[in-house]
């Protein structure tokens, strides 16, 4: 059974984890998960346990556990599905504007402004002189 754990402490390595769950049955393999960036680690990992027993009995014990002065959130780990991946590139999938700030420089956009002109020119007001 694949196991993930949150809410582990940053100074956690591979094998803390392991000793950690090795009360509860065979560990076949213990990871904490680093940030490529930084190779720090994300405050989380996965334990596989040799069977879904251990497994179980695994999370029952440690589910909420204080390790090394954090509360430690233990469940089943849910396998990954395709759109879990990122895609070679960069990790952005999908389609669509999702809005927000998209940044940029502006430079020349061609002159329209979205209807405002600099300058006063001599632009028919209709009649109207009180603007």
């Amino acid at each position: 059974m694949n196991i993930y754990v949150a809410n582990v402490p940053y100074s956690v390595k591979d094998q803390d984890l392991h000793e950690l769950f090795s009360p509860f049955g065979e560990v076949t393999s213990a990871k904490i998960i680093m940030d490529r960036a930084t190779n720090r680690s994300r405050g989380f990992g996965f334990v596989e346990m040799a069977n879904d027993d251990q497994g179980r009995a695994a999370i029952e014990g440690t589910n909420g556990k204080s390790f090394h002065g954090r509360d430690l959130v233990v469940n089943e780990a849910r396998p990954r599905t395709e759109g879990d991946r990122p895609s070679f590139g960069g990790g952005r999938s999908g389609g669509g504007d999702r809005g927000g700030y998209r940044g940029g420089g502006g430079g020349d956009r061609g002159g329209d402004r979205g209807g405002y002109r600099s300058g006063g020119g001599d632009r028919d007001r209709g009649g109207r002189d009180d603007y």
